[in-house]
């Protein structure tokens, strides 16, 4: 199995991981905003996720940079350094206080990051089959070969 194989099934399975992360946090703050959940349980639950995303997005737009793979990593790295810049300025976390008063760009945001999260997605879908069906080709290709000789 090729190591780009593994890079492209890696980065499957991570951003759906992040979508369904996102997914759940956009769903935390729905429910706050037609009251089914108190804003303690909302910003508890979408807190304990954040840290996640941001480590696997991290994790995943690294290891684009060091397998060489530019586009990606070029796509990813804004939202990397987004998300750094947060994290090191502390808000990277809903308060509990002022989480009404954000809902509206919370929702937002989060919604355009599950949008770039389905665009990186349909990337790594059409990067995986390429690599999956060049590498089928190649081992028919030298299969062929070795029974010519």
């Amino acid at each position: 199995m090729s190591i780009e194989l593994i890079l492209w099934l890696f980065s499957f399975a991570s951003i759906m991981v992040l979508i369904g992360l996102t997914a759940y946090q956009l769903i935390c703050l729905s429910d706050l905003e037609f009251d089914y959940i108190n804003p303690y349980d909302s910003s508890s639950r979408i807190n304990s996720v954040v840290l996640i995303e941001y480590a696997l997005q991290g994790a995943l737009c690294a290891s684009f940079l060091l397998t060489l793979h530019w586009f990606p990593f070029l796509v990813m790295a804004p939202v990397a350094y987004y998300h750094g810049k947060l994290y090191m300025d502390r808000k990277h976390l809903v308060d509990v206080t002022e989480i009404f008063r954000q809902l509206n760009w919370e929702k937002k945001y989060r919604m355009i990051k599950l949008a770039f999260y389905f665009s990186l997605f349909i990337i790594t879908i059409y990067r995986l089959v390429m690599t999956a069906v060049t590498l089928f080709i190649d081992e028919d290709a030298n299969l062929v070969d070795t029974r010519t000789i």
